[in-house]
């Protein structure tokens, strides 16, 4: 014989309890996003960027504090995962993402491209992840893209890379930052 009222009364703790562990998760994010609340609105797309040097369609995998790959950064939806359309122009780096806030990272911000593993949340191969390094509100940023094509990666390092020394050596850079 089954006891009902006895499953039922499982069933109903175990409903309240997987919601109270997703209503903490929510709350968590939402703290970090205060705590993360000093950092300035996200750059816009100016109305002449110019030509595009490259483009790129991929997944957008979230943005962490530069050097600290499990440090994401929630703030102005930059911890939002989604699809995403980058175009390099002259004018800098081109951040199109469907569902979520597009962003725009001027080229004196850009600080260093490179390939990784892994960046909070998402680990890959080796040279997996296209990693942009760069600076915003005076804090350095990596935000981590994956191309529906892998073999654009290596292009896209070496543009951003010759960019960025072309910007030191004319001395356009906004502010100083470390690399």
């Amino acid at each position: 014989m089954t006891d009902w009222a006895a499953r039922i009364g499982w069933l109903v703790g175990l409903a309240l309890f997987v919601a109270l562990v997703y209503w903490l998760m929510r709350e968590g994010w939402k703290w970090r996003g205060t705590l993360q609340g000093d950092l300035p609105e996200l750059p816009s797309t100016p109305d002449e960027p110019g030509a595009a040097k490259l483009e790129m369609s991929g997944r957008y995998h979230g943005s962490t504090t530069a050097g600290q790959w499990l440090d994401r950064i929630v703030a102005h939806g930059l911890g939002t995962r989604s699809r995403a359309e980058l175009t390099l122009t002259e004018a800098g780096l081109d951040v199109v993402r469907p569902g979520a806030a597009d962003f725009f990272v001027p080229v004196a911000a850009l600080r260093e491209a490179r390939l990784d593993k892994g960046i909070a949340g998402k680990v890959l191969t080796e040279g997996g992840l296209l990693i942009v390094t760069w600076e915003h509100g005076g804090k350095l940023i990596d935000s981590g893209f994956r191309s529906d094509h892998a073999a654009e990666h290596n292009e896209w390092v070496e543009t951003l890379n010759q960019m960025i020394e072309t910007v030191d050596e004319t001395g356009q850079k906004e502010t100083e930052g470390a690399r």
